[in-house]
């Protein structure tokens, strides 16, 4: 069993990482495997809505950028999916919805019905704004959230503050835990029974 978690700070061995990385303990200490990646401070390329993905002889998005295709190729081995951000302006890093909006448009068939996690970092308010908006990225995918016992959040600005958010470091152990446990209650199980179409609604007529 393996978790792969995704770092969408720009900023290496920062706040965010130390979330996650307190994630990653936790899931190791219970059997399962733990990898993060980080996105980097490089431009990450947006989703154009070209379609491109949407051709089943493709299966993928039309760019071939390493940071898309290493997310891509971990998500096929991996039982679960963490995301932790930044908080910019009560919302996640832009950087990591350009990825995401394309990772979840395209790799649909490596994500559903694997459980989902995201985590906050803020310094001192808009965590539950990104934690809104990252779970969204779940629910449209058939996933299973993983909660904790308060939200997914960790406060630190100043590089290293997390790691005295004693609470908030409580909070990435029960997620892991719960992550876990969730992965081997659910593995091997029979998936609920799909629609034979999916019927999408546009309200202009």
């Amino acid at each position: 069993m393996k978790v792969l978690l995704i770092n969408g700070s720009p900023r290496q061995g920062g706040n965010t990482h130390i979330a996650l990385t307190e994630v990653a303990k936790s899931l190791l200490e219970c059997g399962v495997e733990a990898e993060i990646v980080q996105i980097g401070n490089k431009a990450v390329q947006g989703c154009i809505a070209c379609g491109g993905c949407k051709d089943p002889s493709r299966g993928r998005c039309v760019f071939q950028d390493e940071l898309y295709n290493t997310v891509r190729e971990k998500l096929m081995e991996a039982d679960g999916l963490v995301i932790g951000s930044p908080t910019y302006f009560a919302g996640p890093n832009g950087s990591l919805c350009a990825l995401l909006d394309r990772v979840f448009s395209s790799c649909g068939k490596y994500l559903q019905f694997k459980p989902g996690a995201s985590v906050a970092v803020c310094r001192r308010g808009g965590a539950s704004a990104v934690f809104d908006r990252l779970n969204k990225y779940f629910t449209i995918m058939q996933m299973p959230v993983v909660s904790s016992q308060y939200w997914n959040s960790v406060h630190g600005m100043a590089p290293g503050e997390a790691a005295g958010d004693a609470e908030g470091l409580q909070v990435m152990r029960v997620l892991g835990r719960n992550m876990a446990w969730m992965i081997r209650n659910l593995s091997g199980k029979e998936r609920p029974e799909a629609e034979n179409e999916k019927i999408s609604t546009n309200f202009i007529r």
